[in-house]
């Protein structure tokens, strides 16, 4: 089992290009990913894209890249139209002003738009400064994952174990229910007709009642139900794969269908001792389907 939450931060300084990696997961019940690029390298966004959903199956992952230049080419050139029209701007008031002082070319330099700068950059030279650094976040951040996965498939396998232990105590209570409603039919039967009581009607009423209250079949399929979770649990073990069933929406449907069965089973409880079984197989699926909300 894989989790969906994790976390991995990585950077790497440089006396030209500082970079920095972080990648965040977090529960969805789809596969969202969110990508935070300079604008200037939005173009890599789609190569990141897929190698992050190739790793992940489902869930919300952020990934943060972040880049610091400390000496990047650049050119600059001068917008003369725009100076020029500013710099008679100026002049045009000065004059209606009586003002000696016309437009200073430090003044208008300083002016936004009248000198233009662009840094020469390449994205594949960028690139090759990120790829390793975000292959090291994102190894990173799928071992986290994996790792907070093993301790949630423990606990999930604790709990199942439980209700294990719960089907097989209920199924040895058979006995006693079929013995408590034959002695409840029989206590009837006597306060109404005394001593006189007849032992085949007694024994045809008990007939009718275990076919109503027997919870063979339920037992049944929740063993089924829960022998296939435990076989999904171990065999959806790797980590990302968009073509694979994802583990964490298989399991999550066969505890509704141990759930419905606990359910039946508690509704047609006829003994406490059930009632108690059933009360510890609730409470411990709960606490499985609290975790599969974080599992892949």
């Amino acid at each position: 089992m894989i989790s969906m939450t994790g976390c991995a931060y990585r950077e790497k300084n440089g006396n030209d290009l500082s970079v920095s990696v972080e990648i965040r997961g977090c529960n969805s019940r789809y596969l969202e990913i969110f990508i935070n690029l300079p604008p200037w390298l939005s173009n890599l966004e789609t190569k990141i894209r897929e190698q992050i959903a190739s790793r992940c199956g489902r869930g919300k992952v952020e990934c943060y890249i972040r880049i610091r230049e400390h000496n990047a080419p650049m050119t600059i050139s001068v917008n003369k139209n725009a100076a020029k029209a500013y710099c008679e701007a100026v002049n045009s008031i000065a004059e209606e002003l009586g003002l000696k002082e016309k437009c200073p070319l430090g003044a208008l330099l300083g002016i936004e738009g009248v000198l233009e700068i662009e840094k020469n950059r390449d994205d594949e030279h960028y690139w090759k400064e990120i790829q390793p650094l975000f292959y090291e976040a994102l190894n990173a951040f799928n071992a986290e994952r994996e790792r907070e996965g093993k301790h949630t498939k423990e606990d999930i396998m604790n709990n199942l174990g439980i209700i294990e232990s719960s089907v097989k105590n209920v199924s040895s209570f058979a006995p006693l229910i079929e013995r408590t409603i034959k002695e409840n039919i029989k206590s009837r039967f006597t306060e109404v007709l005394g001593n006189q009581v007849d032992e085949n009607r007694v024994l045809a009423e008990t007939a009718s009642m275990l076919l109503k209250y027997t919870i063979s079949e339920e037992l049944s399929r929740l063993v089924s139900h829960i022998g296939e979770f435990r076989a999904e649990a171990e065999r959806n073990t790797d980590c990302g794969g968009v073509s694979r069933v994802k583990p964490g929406k298989k399991c999550d449907f066969l505890s509704q269908e141990i759930n419905r069965e606990i359910n039946t089973i508690g509704s047609k409880s006829a003994v406490i001792e059930v009632s108690g079984e059933v009360v510890k197989m609730k409470e411990a699926l709960e606490n499985i389907r609290e975790q599969l909300r974080n599992v892949e």
